[in-house]
């Protein structure tokens, strides 16, 4: 079993690489493959909503990391994902890569495992956390939670390392993954698998033809 861990920073080794080497290091505990994939601190273009990357399960832009990524979350068993706080949300390159990994590609991740990894200096955790997990529940993909929300506080990674309390929740992040990706194993060996997903239904919340016909004026 593989679980890949998405260092969303600009930083290649700062607090988010902190934080998800601790998650790592415990699944490797429990003989679990780990690979922390780092976006980068190039630019990367935000989703202009072409919809060609439909059917695809790739984005037909390609001179970045998206296509990387959405392929090691394929082969991947289980993901975590992890966000320095930006203005009270998760980073932008970070977010420009979310959004073009998830628009076709998150039906390859269904049943995949996810847990979001958040790092601050004092705020804004809460919804950046908040703002990481949104991907996952779309995706249908289980939820790894911890004995408090995923999440470190610090400026610097010896920082980070001194929130023991925030480093204590991200290692039972790591068994909390290790436990569900095992259970899930076995079941599958129990033959026990995911329920015939019906065909998506997807409505408008507006509808021109149940709207007053308002006369304008003049």
């Amino acid at each position: 079993m593989k679980v890949l861990l998405i260092n969303g920073s600009p930083h290649k080794e700062g607090c988010t690489y902190t934080a998800l080497s601790e998650v790592a290091a415990q699944l490797q505990k429990h003989e679990i493959e780990t690979e922390i994939f780092w976006i980068g601190n190039q630019p990367i273009r935000g989703c202009i909503d072409c919809r060609s990357c439909w059917g695809k399960g790739r984005c037909v832009f390609d001179d970045d990391s998206v296509n990387q990524c959405i392929q090691k979350i394929i082969q991947a068993d289980g993901l975590v994902v992890g966000s320095p706080v930006y203005f009270g949300g998760i980073a932008g390159g970070l977010k420009c890569l979310l959004d073009r990994v998830f628009y076709d590609a998150k039906r390859l991740f269904f049943y995949k495992p996810a847990a979001a990894v958040v790092t601050c200096r004092r705020g804004g955790a809460g919804n950046t956390f908040d703002q990481l997990n949104k991907y996952f529940t779309i995706s249908s993909m289980p939820v790894v939670s911890s004995q408090y929300w995923n999440g470190v506080h610090g400026d610097r990674p010896e920082e980070v390392r001194a929130d023991l309390e925030g480093m204590q929740t991200l290692r039972l992040v790591g068994d909390n993954m290790a436990w569900l990706l095992r259970s899930m194993t076995a079941a599958r060996e129990a033959g026990v698998v995911p329920y015939e997903r019906e065909v998506r239904v997807k409505t408008n919340f507006y509808k021109p033809e149940a709207a007053p016909n308002v006369q304008g004026e003049g």
